[in-house]
Parts: C-alpha cells; sequence; structure tokens
C-alpha cells in the first residue's frame, strides 16, 4: 500500500501472492486488491477486470470487490457488465455502503447518457443515503436537467450541497454543472476549475476512474470561455 508507483505496487502484491506461505482469505484478498489498482492505474482495464473477479469467491468484503470489477468494466468499454456488478454490489453491501453503489451506478448510466436509469438508481442513493444526501440528491437534479426535465427546488439542492461537507471534492463536479444549468458562469467556472485541478493532481487511479467527468468539466468550461 506504501508502493511509490503503480509498477512498484504490482510487483510487491504478485510477490505477495507466489509466496509459499499460507495466505488467509483476508490477506490474499487484500493483495489482490493492491495489485488490481496497480493495474488499473497502468490501464490495463482487463487485467484489473479479472484481477477483481477472481477475488469475488474470497467473500472478503464482496460489495467492494464488484465495485472494483464495475469500475475496470466500464474503463474497458463494457458498460453492461459494469452495470451487473453494480447492481450486485449494492445487493451485497451493508446499509452503510449501498448507497454509494446505487451512486456511482447513476453517474456511469449519466455519461452514457441512459437517462432514466440515470433517475432510478439515483433515487435509490438518495433513499439509502445520510451523511452524502446533499451530493446525491443534486446530482439527481442534475440528471433530471440533462434528460430535459426541470427539477423542482434546484437552487435548495445547489444550496445543500455547496454548504455541505461532500460538497468538496466531487461535488464541485457536480455543484460546477448545476450553477451552468442556473446561467451562472462565474461560479460554476470556480467549481469546475476546482475540480478539474484536485482530480487531475489526485492519486493515479482515482483520476483514471474520473476521466469521464474530468471531461465533461472541461468541455462545460469550453463553451463558458467565451460566455
Amino acid at each position: 500500500m506504501s508502493a511509490e508507483s503503480a509498477r512498484d505496487r504490482a510487483r510487491i502484491a504478485r510477490r505477495g501472492l507466489a509466496s509459499r506461505a499460507s495466505l488467509d482469505r483476508t490477506t490474499h484478498a487484500m493483495l489482490l486488491r493492491q495489485l488490481y489498482v496497480a493495474l488499473f492505474e497502468l490501464r490495463r482495464f482487463d487485467d484489473a477486470r479479472s484481477i477483481a473477479e477472481s477475488a469475488v469467491d474470497l467473500r472478503v468484503l464482496p460489495d467492494v470487490i464488484h465495485h472494483d470489477a464495475a469500475r475496470a468494466a466500464a474503463a474497458a468499454g463494457d458498460l453492461d457488465a459494469a452495470v451487473l456488478h453494480l447492481r450486485t454490489a449494492a445487493r451485497r453491501a451493508p446499509a452503510s455502503r449501498r448507497s454509494f453503489h446505487w451512486w456511482t451506478l447513476g453517474s456511469m448510466l449519466f455519461h452514457a447518457q441512459r437517462y432514466d436509469e440515470a433517475i432510478a438508481a439515483l433515487e435509490r442513493a438518495v433513499r439509502w443515503s445520510s451523511n452524502e444526501r446533499p451530493l446525491y440528491a443534486a446530482h439527481l437534479a442534475l440528471v433530471r436537467i440533462a434528460s430535459g426535465a426541470r427539477p423542482e427546488h434546484l437552487q435548495r439542492a445547489i444550496d445543500e450541497l455547496a454548504s455541505a461537507p461532500c460538497g468538496q471534492g466531487y461535488g464541485r463536479f457536480v455543484l460546477g454543472h448545476l450553477a451552468y444549468a442556473a446561467r451562472e458562469f462565474r461560479a460554476a467556472r470556480r467549481y469546475l476549475d476546482a475540480f478539474v485541478r484536485r482530480t487531475e493532481s489526485s492519486p493515479g487511479a482515482m483520476a483514471v476512474a474520473l476521466e469521464p467527468e474530468i471531461r465533461m468539466a472541461k468541455a462545460t468550461l469550453a463553451k463558458m470561455a467565451d460566455a
């Protein structure tokens, strides 16, 4: 976990997995997950997905492993497999993590312009959420706007997310696009610039996972260049 590069992470994980010593299930699963992270960061998405799927049978944090497999499948262009993994993750997750899997599914479907399915997933995320509810509710509003609807209480969704801790980080992506929809271009630029800078400077795997969001944020910023 403290490896300085993805290649070092993969090398150390493989060395642990090849050990002649007997590995308990938890150690085995964690080594596989570190190998997955390294392969994902190296953009070897099919290999990363294969590693994640091989860890499912160990039954250690199965919802997290299905979530990992979904990220790799989506990055490799297999959205249907990603959807299946995330639905499985949501079913197998404890209540405290269920909303996160539904939210991730809604986000993926949003970027694929499958808006009705995205709305259904995000509605479930909102129902299961607690601390992250302002983010999930605002993201749901954004998808509804993209689908051609005008959600009620839009300004309230913006205000609640902007004042919540989850309004930082990914929340700035959502806030930026809601501000853009409200034609508040100065605020939209501020939020989206902050999101892009933070995400592009994040650890490699996170930046890779959020590439669809980075592309969308940059495209929206480009639309506002002369606004």
